[in-house]
């Protein structure tokens, strides 16, 4: 057992990476994990009560050739011409899964499953051939580099770039609350209301992958999709309130960074799936715990009910 837990010591890994002299590649690590997460979350949001969870996942995964045929066209990883593949890979996903979906006999989660792992296989593919030239590898693809893309010298490019897209996530939250709010829960309703129902849609599904691609370099492409659903759904198991839920999704995201960062020191390990880990651990609790959804107050709710059933028997 000790080989597989290292041993714990307070000051080594909860009091010293706040200390003078690592603070601040603490703060720009948890700060970096801290927007992409609430970004991904705040959006994750709208993904799961629309029931398209799965879409989530096949556009974090869809995007790869996008980026990769911008980033050999452009000679860079970052910046609008990303942004833009990125985009542009995200809506072709959309419309390929909406397009066999119509002219098919093949179920929406099976054309979304056909589409996002041919996109994802040609992304990988050019990926390892162009590698070289992309600056890219394949455990970047798929885990990330939190630490390095973080830490990097001045203040990070993609640090910025995830604190701008954070802000824009919650400025077009705000902008279109009532669009999305009703769309998100009776597209029906939205279009009779005057709403562009499917506008909507194809813009959600547009910033998603700007979110995704934001996120990317820093998580990966799988860690990404437990970011955009495990937030949103920790929210919704604690409120039915969208706005408190969006609370709850960033305070979710600000948890999870810290105590993922954490984790991760101990454990020696990806220090986004640590933080995934501990997001995790947060939704078990709000599982188990929640005032109207949890497993213990429905457990609690049945030992009363058969109390006093057995009281009004014994009663009679």
């Amino acid at each position: 057992m000790s080989e597989l837990i290292p041993p714990f010591d307070w000051v080594t890994f909860l009091t010293e990476p706040w200390s003078a002299w690592y603070r601040d590649t603490t703060v720009r690590i948890v700060a970096m994990a801290f927007c992409v997460s609430a970004a991904c979350g705040l959006t994750g949001v709208y993904l799961i009560l629309r029931r398209l969870a799965l879409m989530g996942d096949a556009i974090s995964h869809s995007v790869l050739p996008g980026i990769a045929l911008a980033a050999l066209l452009s000679g860079t990883l970052t910046g609008p011409p990303i942004l833009l593949g990125a985009i542009g890979a995200g809506l072709l996903t959309t419309w390929l899964i909406d397009a066999i979906h119509r002219h098919s006999r093949v179920k929406p989660d099976a054309a979304t499953g056909i589409v996002f792992s041919a996109l994802f296989a040609l992304g990988v593919a050019m990926v390892t051939q162009y590698g070289g030239d992309l600056h890219l590898d394949a455990e970047c693809v798929l885990f990330g580099n939190l630490a390095e893309v973080a830490t990097q010298p001045g203040i990070p490019p993609a640090l910025i770039q995830a604190a701008a897209v954070l802000v824009a996530t919650a400025l077009l939250i705000g902008a279109f609350y009532k669009e999305l709010l009703v769309g998100a829960f009776d597209p029906t309703l939205a279009s009779s209301m005057g709403i562009p129902a499917r506008w909507v849609h194809h813009g959600l599904m547009a910033w998603l992958s700007v979110v995704v691609v934001t996120a990317f370099e820093a998580v990966g492409s799988i860690i990404v999709v437990a970011m955009l659903i495990i937030p949103g759904a920790t929210a919704l198991l604690l409120t039915d309130r969208l706005w408190k839920a969006l609370l709850l999704t960033v305070l979710h995201a600000a948890l999870s960074s810290v105590l993922g960062f954490h984790l991760g020191l101990w454990l020696d390990g990806n220090l986004p799936a640590a933080m995934v880990v501990a997001g995790l651990a947060l939704f078990v609790l709000a599982w188990l715990a929640s005032p109207t959804q949890g497993l213990l107050g429905r457990w609690m709710a049945r030992w009363r009910l058969r109390e006093e059933l057995e009281r009004g028997r014994a009663g009679r």
